[in-house]
């Protein structure tokens, strides 16, 4: 039991002023938090839409292409810095395996550019 108690103390201790901590943070959001939201506060944001309107109602797309274009390329980057600390150690292949994918994802980019995705107007 003196070994149980001496390995798990620690974590027990920790897990405690986690648990305590959170409280804390949400009891004082709970006490100080300004409760009065100003028209700008409610207004649609980013998403083009109204916060407290119908679930079923008809939303524009643009939106969620635009999004969908934004996690393209931020995959985008997410496969470039591997890429780019390893290049050292990467053979030819591996540059034109990168040049063919940075590739695909340029033409992609310029379809949806002729076909006006980006336009809000």
């Amino acid at each position: 039991m003196d070994v149980l108690l001496r390995d798990y103390l620690p974590i027990v201790i920790f897990l405690g002023l986690a648990i305590a901590l959170g409280l804390v943070f949400i009891f004082a959001a709970l006490i100080i938090a300004v409760r009065n939201p100003d028209p700008e506060k409610v207004s649609a944001y980013e998403c083009g839409f109204n916060a407290f309107d119908d679930a079923r109602m008809k939303f524009d797309v643009r939106f969620y292409l635009v999004s969908i274009l934004f996690i393209i390329f931020d995959l985008e980057i997410a496969f470039l810095f591997p890429w780019a600390v390893a290049f050292k150690d990467l053979s030819m292949t591996g540059f034109w395996s990168m040049m063919v994918f940075l590739g695909v994802l340029t033409v992609g980019f310029a379809y949806e550019w002729k076909k006006g995705a980006l336009e809000w107007a």
